[in-house]
């Protein structure tokens, strides 16, 4: 049985909180990979800058717009979606991981990978 789409009248301040966390890290994602394929058009990290960009693009609209199924599984996807994220960027910059801009988008993603696990908790 199908469920309609999401009007927004369900979601909390909590699923509001994750929807923009995800989009600053979205943002600052798109902004690397712009700026890194700027440079070469076939930058695979700037090319993976992009795609992560798009997945938290597509992972706002399965929250906001999505049916309770598919805001669930966007919000349990997100969590290693993140959190790889992070582990990639310490192993890849270690250990110069201290830059600015890397630790304004971890902590970020740290605190998006908290209220995804509060909302999957919430609701499961």
């Amino acid at each position: 049985m199908a469920t309609a789409p999401s009007n927004g009248e369900d979601l909390t301040q909590l699923h509001y909180v994750g929807v923009v966390l995800a989009a600053i890290t979205g943002l600052i994602h798109l902004a690397l990979g712009a700026g890194s394929l700027a440079s070469n058009l076939a930058d695979p990290l700037g090319l993976a800058f992009i795609a992560a960009a798009a997945g938290f693009a597509g992972g706002i609209v399965a929250v906001l717009r999505g049916d309770e199924q598919l805001r669930s599984r966007a919000i349990l996807l997100g969590i290693p979606f993140v959190a790889g994220q992070v582990v990639l960027y310490v192993a890849l910059n270690w250990p110069n991981i201290f830059g600015i801009g890397g630790i304004v988008d971890k902590i970020v993603q740290l605190a998006l990978i908290g209220v995804l696990f509060m909302l999957y908790r919430r609701e499961s």
